[in-house]
């Protein structure tokens, strides 16, 4: 279990208060995934066929444009989404990253620990509590260029991370549903602080959907996690001075910056 370095904590939660950014994260997989564009999709545990379905094909319409799907590894709707997004998702764990919570997921998370990303403010043998999840859900949309609520009940821990993308200026989206159903999203489009995804594709469209990067590059990718010379070197080798020298990263205090 490693931590990620001050320098990219400071540029992953760029949009929360001081206050509010996490002190450390501890991180086990992959973290060139950090160098993504990320969209946070969240919702409720016990949640419906439907919202699972389109919250699966959303993920994984989103992973194959490029981006990273993050969620909080919980049941029904994250479970969803990291599945669909699978191997291009993230996942902010409100326990050590020794322990997979919930069990129910035990499969899916350690998947993740093995070919995606999870992180957590939590060392090692750190169980959930009550306040971790609230902490969990700043990060998880606190990290995210847009959150999606895809099912959500009007008393819900999603409903709280609406409170934070609204809080964090980040913009806030959801499901379409039926009047009688998912009563929380359904408030925030009422109120007009959200958007309703009515068709997957459009949405994607509206969010820019283009990978920026050249992801047939991971060592790019992983040139944009920040990482120290010695790191670059175990993982790729004299490709950092072939980089280098085709002026697309640079050097600085022995870390590696991507240009």
């Amino acid at each position: 279990m490693e931590q990620l370095s001050q320098e990219l904590l400071s540029t992953l939660f760029s949009s929360l208060p001081e206050k509010e950014k996490p002190k450390q994260l501890y991180f086990r997989g992959d973290i060139s995934l950090l160098s993504r564009p990320k969209i946070a999709i969240v919702g409720a545990r016990r949640a419906s066929k439907y919202a699972k379905t389109h919250t699966n094909l959303l993920a994984k319409k989103l992973a194959n444009a490029g981006f990273a799907v993050v969620s909080g590894a919980a049941e029904g709707i994250d479970a969803s989404a990291h599945d669909g997004a699978y191997p291009s998702t993230i996942a902010v764990m409100p326990c050590g990253l020794d322990i997979c919570y919930p069990e129910a997921n035990k499969n899916l998370i350690q998947k993740i620990y093995q070919n995606s990303l999870a992180i957590s403010e939590y060392e090692k043998s750190e169980m959930p509590r009550n306040y971790t999840f609230v902490h969990r859900n700043r990060l998880v949309v606190g990290m995210s260029e847009a959150v999606v609520i895809a099912e959500a009940d009007e008393k819900s821990g999603s409903m709280r991370s609406a409170e934070y993308a609204l809080k964090y200026n980040i913009p806030l989206f959801v499901l379409s549903h039926r009047i009688d159903e998912s009563a929380g999203t359904n408030r925030l489009l009422r109120e007009g602080v959200a958007k309703s995804i009515f068709d997957i594709d459009g949405f994607l469209a509206s969010i820019g959907a283009k990978a920026e990067i050249d992801y047939a590059d991971e060592t790019m990718l992983f040139a944009r996690s920040l990482p120290s010379v010695a790191e670059f070197v175990t993982k790729y080798g004299d490709r950092l001075y072939e980089l280098e020298l085709e002026g697309k990263i640079e050097i600085k205090n022995g870390v590696v910056h991507a240009l």
